[in-house]
């Protein structure tokens, strides 16, 4: 069984986000759960589902809505699935462009995916697709590794910072770090299970980070890049019975730039490079990365 967002807690059972719940009906649209032209559950449905207040509901559905993800959004009916439109090469936001970019991967014999990110609950949505595609036999990789660098513990990050800091504690980065693992976690297990189910190759290590990466960055197979900025806000999230007031950034609204190797020497120049610059990082300053 793939794991998802939907059914492991981040933070021992706390109420999702707004952004939270987003992500996972965006993985249902991305996965073909809901299909362009479905109507989404009410939101009454939707909140008892996440069991969270409505309000929380549709702040979720306002993130998906100015994605284009939705259509005929009224106040009397639940909104409809929008039909697709991205195209290859144009740059989109993270959660439309990683996950089919993902599964192309996939069909490679041999598949090897590099990452640079401050989490890997995006890759771990994005991946979705491909894990089912495996498990209902429509492609089998013959070895799956994955690289993963994600910020160490042990450094004063970038952010998420609060935006006013009172005494020693920092709940924002104990927040961080709760999500970092346990995304983590989730990731290596479902690719683990394709091993354990299928017999298939499969190499999954993290390691650490001196700095706090300001780009997400995805190698796939060696050909493509998909590069994407984090852009900062200033937001507010609940967290064991606080409202913090943070500096922060929402992955998964990222714009991805694709770079690939045949579209040209401009572009497979830059494909080298940052395989270059990953691998520097991978064999140098970097350091073991243990999940707690």
């Amino acid at each position: 069984m793939v794991v998802t967002q939907e059914n492991v807690a981040v933070n021992g059972g706390r109420r999702l986000s707004p952004q939270e719940i987003a992500d996972v009906l965006r993985n249902r649209i991305r996965t073909g759960d809901l299909k362009a032209g479905d109507r989404l559950p009410t939101q009454a449905e939707l909140a008892e589902e996440f069991g969270v207040e409505r309000g929380t509901v549709r702040q979720a559905l306002r993130a998906l809505q100015e994605d284009g993800l939705l259509s005929n959004v009224s106040k009397g009916s639940p909104p409809r699935i929008a039909q697709p439109a991205p195209v290859r090469g144009t740059p989109q936001p993270t959660m439309v462009s990683l996950a089919p970019r993902m599964t192309e991967a996939f069909s490679a014999a041999r598949v090897r995916v590099d990452v640079v990110s401050h989490t890997a609950e995006t890759l771990m949505l994005a991946l979705g697709d491909a894990l089912r595609q495996i498990h209902e036999g429509r492609i089998r990789p013959q070895s799956i590794e994955f690289r993963i660098l994600l910020p160490s513990r042990d450094i004063n990050l970038a952010f998420p910072v609060l935006v006013e800091r009172d005494g020693d504690e920092d709940p924002v980065h104990q927040r961080w770090l709760q999500m970092r693992n346990a995304q983590a976690h989730v990731l290596k297990h479902n690719l683990n299970s394709v091993r354990s189910t299928h017999g298939i190759d499969v190499k999954v290590t993290f390691r650490a980070l001196p700095f706090t990466p300001p780009v997400k960055l995805y190698l796939l197979n060696g050909a493509e890049v998909l590069l994407g900025y984090y852009m900062l806000e200033r937001r507010e999230e609940e967290y064991e019975n606080q409202t913090l007031q943070m500096y922060d950034v929402l992955g998964s609204r990222s714009v991805l730039f694709s770079f690939a190797k045949e579209a040209g020497q401009r572009d497979a120049a830059f494909v080298e490079e940052s395989q270059k610059w990953f691998d520097a990082l991978w064999e140098t300053v970097t350091t073991d990365l243990t999940l707690s």
